[in-house]
């Protein structure tokens, strides 16, 4: 089955802080496996994030562009109305925010069985799709 990568992942990989070298090479082997799924909502975030003027190691737009041409190889959830949808209905119904209903939404449109993500409780199940901080020892 497919797995859902959420925007830390993508903003794990290319850092370049030493404390964070352990979580970089778990991302890019998370990355390394053609099998994940992504969002618009994801790249977008990763684009914002990585490029914002005050991050340490910030990228540049040429940078944050290449790497989202890259990743494009993923399969792309797009934002929809039922997504949006979704999202709405997870806010309510677990108290997360917004953003991160909708990235559990665009998981379980995409079917996935997994969703990467270091925001979340590690171990929860929403509608089958169990959240996995690869972060964890």
């Amino acid at each position: 089955m497919s797995h859902f990568l959420d925007t830390n992942i993508l903003l794990y990989s290319i850092s370049s802080a030493p404390k964070e070298r352990g979580k970089r090479d778990r991302a890019i082997e998370l990355l390394d496996d053609d099998a994940g799924v992504l969002s618009v909502q994801v790249l977008q975030e990763f684009y914002v994030q990585a490029t914002r003027p005050s991050r340490s190691g910030a990228v540049t737009h040429q940078q944050a562009e290449t790497l989202i041409e890259a990743w494009l190889r993923f399969r792309i959830e797009d934002l929809t109305v039922a997504v949006l949808k979704k999202a709405l209905s997870i806010r309510q119904a677990l108290g997360f925010s917004y953003w991160d209903s909708a990235v559990v939404a665009s998981a379980l449109a995409a079917g996935c069985d997994t969703l990467y993500s270091e925001d979340l409780s590690n171990g929860q199940v929403i509608e089958g799709v169990t959240i996995v901080n690869p972060f964890r020892p």
